[in-house]
């Protein structure tokens, strides 16, 4: 009887490793395929399931340097910073600090005032689900402006002059994807945590999970990779401002697996707030939206995702909950097709 069990428990230990080993090796050459087609991308991708780890890279930091790209080499997020910033809302939420439905109007900075068909309108839920009907920022005069750092000359006077000269919002509760509202939030944490963004940020995240590659004001790191636009020249990375709780952080593949990691175990604060993020708090003509978050539904698999953009660099994050897995991909050339590509040729071939 004792060996019957010890051998069905050897079976099961071993069909569990063939199977992980089997996504680890067709994601390998699903991003290994990828390069192939795309010699100029540099990139890197990290992949947990059931808490274990896997990485694969390639190419070099930069078209002149012969130094590998690994999971430490240093991408820009782009957007996924939002759904960290929505992880940081929910955090607060959780602390009592405000609730998803309560109005922004108490808690952003003085300087802004709202004008009196916006008071008592728009919630902290409205901003991390892009449906406050704000204006945004225009970063298509910015980038004319400034194609190597277009968000250098964003300004609070710039933001509360846009914000406090609107005077209705005539799309509000429609999805309308906005740098501004998570620009917002990063002035609504500043304002109830009574510190900066990025204090916050280390304190409720960078410093838990140990995150010494995640960075903020400073990143000129040797691991940098270089950033490439889709014409392939060099691009700077984004220097960090007030609109860096949408989209300015950087960090790399080992560094998003810890995040992941603790996304989807429980027992810490940042996995009740992921849970409270995943709430569903838009869901119009197809569009299913949680705090910063995408949510999809394929064949029963309910997905979690985010995407980033910079100047330079893509990205994208994904998770399922139910089957414990999470995957960031990050390319050092802005290249959204791609990146979505290898997201959705991983997905097919290795995930689902």
């Amino acid at each position: 009887m004792k060996s019957t069990i010890k051998y069905i428990l050897l079976m099961l230990l071993t069909s569990q490793f063939s199977f992980g080993q089997t996504i680890i090796q067709r994601i390998d050459s699903i991003v290994q395929n990828y390069h192939s087609e795309h010699l100029e991308v540099g990139m890197s991708v990290g992949f947990i399931h059931q808490n274990q780890e896997f990485y694969t890279a390639y190419g070099t930091i930069s078209k002149e340097s012969d130094v590998e790209i690994n999971k430490n080499s240093v991408f820009e997020l782009g957007s996924i910073t939002k759904i960290i910033t929505a992880n940081l809302i929910a955090q607060a939420v959780l602390e009592g600090k405000f609730k998803l439905d309560d109005f922004i109007d108490n808690y952003l900075p003085k300087a802004f005032v709202l004008q009196p068909k916006l008071r008592n309108t728009i919630t902290i839920s409205d901003l991390a689900s892009h449906q406050s009907g704000l204006p945004d920022i225009d970063f298509g005069k910015l980038i004319a402006d400034n194609p190597q750092q277009p968000t250098s000359v964003v300004t609070e006077e710039m933001l509360t002059t846009l914000v406090n000269s609107t005077t209705e919002v005539e799309d509000y509760g429609t999805y309308r994807y906005s740098t501004l509202g998570y620009t917002l939030l990063g002035q609504i944490l500043e304002q109830v945590h009574d510190s900066t963004y990025d204090a916050v940020l280390r304190e409720k995240i960078l410093t838990p999970l140990q995150l010494s590659d995640t960075f903020t004001k400073e990143f000129n790191v040797p691991h940098k990779t270089t950033a490439y636009n889709p014409e392939g020249g060099e691009q700077e990375f984004f220097i960090w401002n007030i609109v860096a709780s949408a989209g300015l952080v950087k960090s790399n593949a080992s560094d998003m697996v810890s995040y992941l990691k603790a996304i989807l175990n429980e027992g810490n604060a940042i996995h009740d707030a992921s849970v409270l993020s995943e709430k569903v708090v838009y869901s119009k003509d197809g569009r299913v939206v949680g705090l910063g978050l995408g949510i999809l539904e394929d064949d029963g698999n309910l997905l979690y995702l985010k995407s980033g953009d910079t100047m330079g660099q893509s990205s994208v994050l994904c998770y399922d909950r139910s089957k414990n897995w999470g995957i960031i991909i990050l390319l050092n050339q802005r290249n959204s097709k791609l990146r979505q590509e290898m997201l959705n040729a991983i997905y097919e071939a290795a995930l689902k």
